[in-house]
């Protein structure tokens, strides 16, 4: 069975149900993983979600800022949601597939715009709430958890060619050496497999997001990698393709991050 599974930061759920629809229609995706879908529970869209046809929605949300959701075509088992870095902030779903594999949504903090975690106290919880992932992760290896799939904006892009100019941003929050090095010691704590760059070469130029301020974005291209999908070491001779929905920023009324897909037999 391949499974097409998506991770979207849709900035907004209620806002962009138009092009979830056609991100739908365009790619069949069997589960989607959305980020910042910023509603409290009890107004999330559920309805126009189950029309598109996920009839099975697991979700955990606060007004206007942060939330996570998982949409599927086939019955998940919830596993809850975490609180991270001592935050109750909404960053964190779980779900287990049929075929028993955990798939975990994240939404990391963005951490600001000073990458100093005295003077800026959300860079320090960006640090922190990476910490708690690793050691989240390090605890399930330990435990024996088995096939593991993390899905989400982290917010951070840790190769050089993750962003358009490594050198120029260094000393920006998403690609400083104090975020790279957390991302890293996550991805080596259970041998994480990165399943975009196990396409695409790690030399070549590949992105997720490009910020609002561009205003011809295609043209300048100066974008970054936030956006992940890892496997563990188990599951990555089942990948198939991963696919960027890069065209997704340019739909009216778009996100600033785009669709990251999976294909994985399972």
């Amino acid at each position: 069975m391949t499974l097409k599974i998506v991770t979207w930061n849709v900035n907004s759920v209620r806002i962009r149900i138009g092009l979830l629809k056609k991100l739908v229609q365009d790619a069949a995706p069997d589960i989607i993983c959305l980020q910042e879908t910023k509603v409290e529970d009890h107004s999330f869209p559920l309805e126009d979600i189950k029309s598109l046809g996920f009839p099975y929605v697991y979700f955990s949300g606060q007004k206007s800022y942060n939330g996570v959701a998982v949409l599927s075509k086939i019955k998940l088992e919830p596993l809850g949601c975490m609180e991270m870095a001592g935050s109750a902030d909404k960053r964190h779903i779980g779900v287990r597939l049929s075929q028993g594999a955990e798939l975990h949504n994240f939404y990391v903090p963005a951490g600001g715009d000073t990458p100093d975690p005295v003077q800026n106290p959300a860079y320090g919880f960006k640090l922190r709430f990476v910490e708690e992932m690793t050691q989240w992760a390090k605890e399930a290896q330990k435990d024996k958890r088995g096939k593991t799939i993390i899905v989400g904006d982290f917010n951070i892009a840790p190769l050089p060619d993750d962003v358009w100019s490594h050198k120029q941003l260094l000393g920006v929050v998403s690609h400083t050496p104090a975020e790279v090095e957390r991302l890293d010691a996550l991805r080596d704590s259970r041998g994480w497999c990165d399943v975009a760059r196990h396409f695409v070469d790690p030399k070549q130029k590949l992105y997720s997001w490009w910020s609002y301020r561009n205003r011809d974005w295609r043209k300048s291209d100066r974008g970054r990698r936030l956006d992940h999908i890892w496997v563990t070491p188990d599951l990555a001779p089942a990948l198939k393709q991963c696919s960027i929905f890069k065209d997704a920023r340019d739909w009216d009324g778009p996100s600033d991050h785009v669709p990251v897909m999976m294909d994985i037999a399972l």
